[in-house]
């Protein structure tokens, strides 16, 4: 895995579930990058931000991998690939390694092969590992467990940025970020913004902050490392950071656990414990009970 080519192999393999990936995974040492997610509503440019991101990052000479999760086609099932396209002025920097992947139906914005997919980045070297969320808009919360600073991207001139991001994404971010700040109304996206964050109670010791920024120019982006660094050094002097990969092992843990139940469940006679509950024979807790114990 010591080749971009061989690390894309192995995410092939994690995406499709192979048992070579579960073998190979056994063997990586994890634990040396830093993951940051981007979330926020379609149009804010996320993948813009990723790219400005990417630009900053290596310039402090650290290596970058992307996990950019795009929805799935309805054609083919994989991802439209439509991030990596934005993200070509990278593509020759063998300092960074992009991967679409899709999202296939999975709920909350990521992939279901997102975190085995984080653990091949961190084990081939990478020191920052960003994921770019799927945009769907208010359901994008599991980037919360998937990364150790979330960052949430709003934009003016999208009707009201801030109900639309309010629903469970708010409560996710540590760095909050208005793009596009060269259109008009930025500072009343700003202020709308901090008004809600007012309300809302946080971790002692870190409060969100507001950046303003220009992703296609890259205006705002050395404010906005700043300002992750800084969230950086929070999490390891409080203790936060150690709380939040137990809770992310755990989800992921018990995602694998409900995976594999799942899927022994579909070899069983489920249609005819079904049709009994539909003509009213069995109640359908029951027939959860005897599905499980066999």
């Amino acid at each position: 895995m010591d080749t971009p080519r061989g690390v894309a192999r192995l995410l092939s393999q994690v995406e499709g579930g192979s048992r070579q990936a579960r073998y190979a995974i056994k063997d990586l040492e994890i634990g040396k990058a830093r993951v940051i997610g981007l979330t926020g509503a379609p149009g804010v440019g996320k993948s813009t931000v990723t790219g400005a991101l990417i630009e900053q990052f290596r310039a402090a000479g650290q290596r970058v991998g992307v996990l950019a999760i795009d929805p799935s086609s309805p054609f083919s099932g994989g991802a439209l690939l439509g991030d990596r396209i934005r993200m070509q002025q990278h593509a020759t920097d063998k300092g960074v390694f992009i991967r679409s992947m899709a999202s296939r139906g999975h709920l909350g914005g990521l992939a279901a092969a997102t975190p085995q997919a984080v653990r091949v980045l961190d084990a081939a070297g990478y020191d920052i590992i960003l994921i770019e969320t799927v945009g769907v808009g208010q359901a994008e919360v599991a980037i919360a467990s998937a990364a150790d600073s979330v960052i949430v991207l709003l934009a003016p001139g999208m009707g009201d940025a801030v109900q639309a991001a309010k629903a469970g994404i708010l409560e996710t971010g540590d760095v909050f970020v208005v793009n596009k700040a060269d259109k008009p109304d930025v500072q009343e996206v700003v202020r709308d913004l901090r008004g809600m964050l007012a309300m809302g109670s946080w971790n002692a010791g870190w409060k969100p902050p507001i950046v303003c920024t220009v992703g296609s120019s890259g205006e705002g982006m050395a404010e906005v490392v700043a300002a992750l660094n800084a969230h950086w050094e929070w999490l390891n002097s409080s203790g936060e950071l150690d709380r939040r990969r137990l809770a992310r092992a755990r989800e992921e843990i018990m995602a694998l656990a409900l995976g594999a139940l799942r899927s022994r469940l579909a070899d069983r006679d489920v249609d005819s414990l079904a049709a009994r509950v539909a003509a009213g024979a069995l109640d359908p807790f029951t027939a959860a009970d005897e599905l499980l114990r066999g």
